[in-house]
C-alpha cells in the first residue's frame, strides 16, 4: 500500500491511523507517549508494577478495573497513583494499576498485535534493543495529543521520543523514520526544551514540573514494558 512504508524495515507514523496502517505488516509495534503515559509505564513497571492501559476515565474505567482485578489510577495527578510519572516511583511490586489515557493508553488498548512495546525518552535505547531481537520490521507510533475537537495534534515530545527509539533500531529507515531521528539528534543535547514545548508548558502550569523533568531524562532506564494479556509488564517478567 502507498502509505504503509513497506519498502523499509523501520517505519514511523502518527496515532491510531498510523497504528492501523503499519501494524499488520510489522513484527514489532512501539508506542510512544512521552508526556505522560509511556513515561509513567516505564517507571511503574520498573518497580515491578503491572500497568493496564485503558482509553477512558470515569465509570467505564472503574468497571474495567473491577473486571481485571486491578486498582484504578486516581483521576487527578495530585492524588495517589496516577498518570503522573512521579506518583509511580513508589508503586509496590505486583500492584495492578489501570491507567487511563486518551493517547498512549488508548492506542495500547486498541492494538491487536502479538508484540507491543511502549517507549519514552527514558528507556528509548533499551526498548529499541529489545525490538531488534523480537523482529525484523518495527513500526514506531508516536501517539501525539488530542485537540478539543478530537483531532490529532502531533506533539514535539512524541516526535523526538520516536526518533530516540528509531536511532537505535537496525534496518532500513523510511523517510518518516529518518526525519524523526533528525529531530531527536537536533535536540538531544538540550532535552530541557521539553519544558518549553506545548505539552510541557501545560503540565508545568498545572504544577507538575517534576513529571516533565523525569520525562526529559534520556536512556536512564533499562526497563522494557511489553503488553502481555492486556497489561504492560517488564519484559524480564515474561516467561
Amino acid at each position: 500500500m502507498t502509505f504503509d512504508q513497506s519498502e523499509f524495515q523501520v517505519r514511523c507514523e502518527w496515532g491510531i491511523q498510523g497504528l492501523r496502517t503499519l501494524a499488520p505488516i510489522s513484527d514489532v509495534i512501539v508506542i510512544v507517549d512521552v508526556l505522560s503515559f509511556s513515561t509513567a509505564v516505564d517507571i511503574g513497571v520498573a518497580q515491578g508494577g503491572v500497568i493496564l492501559p485503558y482509553p477512558l476515565k470515569g465509570p467505564a474505567a472503574a468497571a474495567y478495573a473491577d473486571s481485571v482485578e486491578a486498582n484504578l489510577a486516581a483521576r487527578e495527578r495530585d492524588s495517589g497513583f496516577s498518570l503522573s510519572p512521579s506518583s509511580l516511583r513508589n508503586l509496590p511490586s505486583g500492584y495492578r494499576l489501570v491507567l487511563p489515557s486518551p493517547n498512549g493508553a488508548a492506542l495500547s488498548f486498541s492494538a491487536d498485535h502479538p508484540v507491543i512495546l511502549t517507549a519514552c525518552l527514558r528507556n528509548a535505547a533499551a526498548v529499541a534493543h529489545a525490538a531488534n531481537k523480537l523482529g525484523q520490521t518495527v513500526a514506531v507510533i508516536p501517539a501525539g495529543e488530542i485537540w478539543e475537537d478530537g483531532t490529532l495534534r502531533p506533539s514535539f515530545e512524541d516526535w523526538i521520543g520516536a526518533g530516540a527509539v528509531i536511532s537505535t533500531l537496525s534496518g532500513s529507515y523510511s523517510p518518516e523514520a529518518q526525519i524523526a531521528v533528525g529531530a531527536f539528534h537536533r535536540v538531544r543535547s538540550s532535552l530541557e526544551d521539553l519544558r518549553a514545548c506545548s505539552s510541557g508548558k501545560e503540565l508545568i502550569e498545572r504544577g507538575f514540573v517534576s513529571d516533565v523533568d523525569l520525562a526529559a531524562e534520556c536512556n536512564v532506564s533499562h526497563t522494557v514494558p511489553r503488553l502481555v494479556d492486556r497489561a504492560f509488564v517488564s519484559v524480564h517478567q515474561v516467561r
